[in-house]
């Protein structure tokens, strides 16, 4: 039997197992294998698998498992939670990280790990929903008065004062889960969009609160977040 590495990372509730492909040799990343891994019974458990590799164009390569084993373009809480990761393992004070379409930058801040998530973009919109496109699909509802869609994950705007904007969260291969970091990104711009104007905004979730600033074309995602636990996985 061999014995993989891996660390428990978690953010606003919404938990990631974080396997270093930088450091471990890892195995076949099969579907049935993925699950496996993320099953909260029998496995480690946890909303989303994260696994490091080499990139040749930033500090590592990141790729993204829902708990189904499906795969996930973008993952903004396991952005900010790998950004911290790989601070701490290269001594940096702000890491690149590059993903399928894009590459983006953490670093430490006052308030925890903030990422540059890059450009968020609005795909199409009615008076009940806007889509945005930030490396994975979103829907954002304002209204609940649709059928869900299941080939992207969901966000309810559930209220709204000023500033401060609460969410529920519908992640496509992982179901509801207390944060969505991607999904806060695309709720900002979403109310960006139907408001037209852009100010920092607070999202709050299920499982806690994060920031969303910047712009469109380069969005960014703060908020603390937690190692929880390391170990071993028996293969």
């Amino acid at each position: 039997m061999t014995a993989l590495p891996f660390t428990k990372m978690q953010a606003q509730g919404n938990d990631f197992i974080v396997l270093n492909g930088l450091t471990s040799t890892l195995p076949e990343l099969t579907t049935a294998w993925v699950r496996r891994i993320t099953e909260r019974r029998y496995g480690i458990g946890c909303d989303q698998l994260l696994v490091l590799e080499q990139s040749d164009s930033a500090d590592a390569a990141m790729r993204i498992f829902n708990n189904d084993g499906s795969k996930a373009a973008n993952c903004g809480n396991g952005l900010r939670c790998v950004g911290q990761l790989l601070m701490q393992l290269l001594g940096k004070e702000m890491v690149s990280i590059a993903l399928g379409d894009r590459i983006v930058y953490a670093e430490t801040t006052i308030n925890g790990i903030c990422v540059d998530m890059g450009a968020a973009t609005v795909t199409g919109s009615t008076e009940s929903h806007v889509d945005i496109d930030i490396g994975n699909l979103h829907r954002v509802f304002f209204e609940a008065t649709e059928a869900f869609p299941s080939d992207r994950n969901v966000e309810i705007v559930t209220g709204q004062i000023a500033s401060h904007v609460y969410i529920d969260i519908i992640e496509r291969g992982a179901g509801r889960t207390l944060a969505c970091g991607s999904g806060a990104c695309a709720t900002a711009a979403a109310i960006w969009s139907a408001e037209g104007e852009v100010r920092p905004l607070t999202i709050e979730m299920p499982g806690g609160t994060v920031t969303v600033s910047g712009c469109p074309k380069n969005i960014k995602l703060e908020g603390p977040v937690t190692q929880t636990f390391s170990g071993v996985f028996t293969l």
